[in-house]
């Protein structure tokens, strides 16, 4: 998102989640958000839009905007939005971290080009990094960049954020992610470097990114601990 209606977005998301507006309460119109906000009507709806995409609220014909977002013990990665990390703990209200344990290039063999969907022969670089939320490291993403389109990566850079460098210093949008989810055993090196405890199973996502003209650009394995996350989504059934 983009302009300003990603600011209006951020600030009822912000309410919502605070409880300004309650579970099963509904928005004020967007007559009344158009003067708050000072904007157009269509910048609202664009806001209002991308609220009911994450599942905060639903728009109910002749009625409004009602509230569905109700608070979760668990912190949430969303499944069908494209969030990053950073996002990710900013919304949550975690102090967060990233510990970079691998960083290398490699070029995809017949093998990792059958499992990733990278072309094989494509030069890669490869970044591991151990995610710490509030000092715990709960996520070890394993992720494979295209190294001819997401050039001249460094360590500093990883430990920050890839993707603001992507759309910011190389002015490449991210448009569609696929992804997998499932429960595997913990390995060795999960035990390594994250603090699982008695858990011996996490929940992976195994993900595809894709650019404007449907080149692939990334593949990521992102294991997580098991106990404190939710992944959610929204699905709207069509009429």
């Amino acid at each position: 998102m983009a302009g300003k209606f990603e600011g209006i977005y951020e600030a009822l998301r912000e309410d919502i989640e605070g409880g300004v507006y309650p579970y099963q309460a509904f928005l004020p119109s967007e007559h009344v958000l158009c003067e708050r906000f000072s904007c157009a009507r269509n910048t609202v709806r664009r806001a209002l839009s991308a609220l009911v995409a994450r599942g905060y609220v639903q728009s109910i014909h002749g009625k409004g905007v009602r509230v569905l977002y109700r608070p979760s013990v668990q912190r949430s990665f969303f499944v069908g939005g494209i969030e990053t990390f950073t996002e990710t703990a900013a919304r949550n209200h975690f102090k967060a971290r990233t510990r970079v344990v691998r960083f290398e290039p490699l070029v995809a063999d017949a093998s990792l080009a059958a499992k990733t969907g990278f072309p094989e022969g494509t030069a890669l670089m490869a970044i591991d990094r151990v995610r710490l939320l509030d000092g715990v490291a709960l996520i070890l993403d394993k992720n494979l960049f295209r190294a001819d389109i997401v050039t001249d990566l460094t360590r500093e850079i990883a430990e920050a954020s890839v993707y603001a460098y992507i759309e910011g210093k190389l002015q490449l949008r991210i448009v569609t992610s696929k992804r997998r989810i499932t429960v595997e055993r913990a390995t060795r090196e999960d035990r390594e470097f994250l603090e699982l405890g008695d858990y011996d199973c996490l929940a992976v996502v195994t993900s595809q990114a894709f650019i404007a003209d449907g080149t692939q650009v990334e593949y990521t394995i992102s294991r997580h601990h098991p106990e404190r996350f939710a992944f959610e989504d929204t699905a709207v059934r069509g009429v």
